[in-house]
């Protein structure tokens, strides 16, 4: 049975930083495509950003470049996202997931294995 389980989440000033972690049980980790999407209330769940097997491949929304890092630890089956200068839009339940439809490329509907999410609020 296929586990993930996000954590890091919190409340933080605009401009502060969080790290979410993601940890996977049940898969071969590394077989998978990994993302970070958030959903805020009221709104479609959208693609943050997600990094092939190897980490060699990494796409970020426009609205989080330059702000937000992903990576992954293959050996620990954990997937990270270190996201700095964080905006008042930046909040919103943030969960990770896996591509099980190749080439979906961040669009969630290509994902599953969905986990409970971590809350992240931004206070301005």
């Amino acid at each position: 049975q296929v586990q993930v389980v996000e954590s890091g989440g919190g409340l933080v000033q605009a401009g502060g930083s969080l790290r979410l972690s993601c940890t996977a049980s049940g898969l071969t980790f590394d077989d998978y495509t990994m993302g970070w999407f958030r959903q805020a209330p009221g709104k479609e769940r959208e693609g943050v950003s997600c990094i092939s097997w190897s980490g060699g491949t990494i796409y970020y929304a426009d609205s989080v470049k330059g702000r937000f890092t992903i990576s992954r630890d293959n050996a620990k089956n954990t997937l990270y996202l270190q996201m700095n200068s964080l905006k008042s839009e930046d909040t919103a339940m943030y969960y990770c997931a896996a591509e099980i439809r190749s080439g979906s490329w961040c669009d969630a509907s290509g994902f599953a294995f969905w986990g409970q999410g971590t809350q992240v609020t931004v206070s301005s």
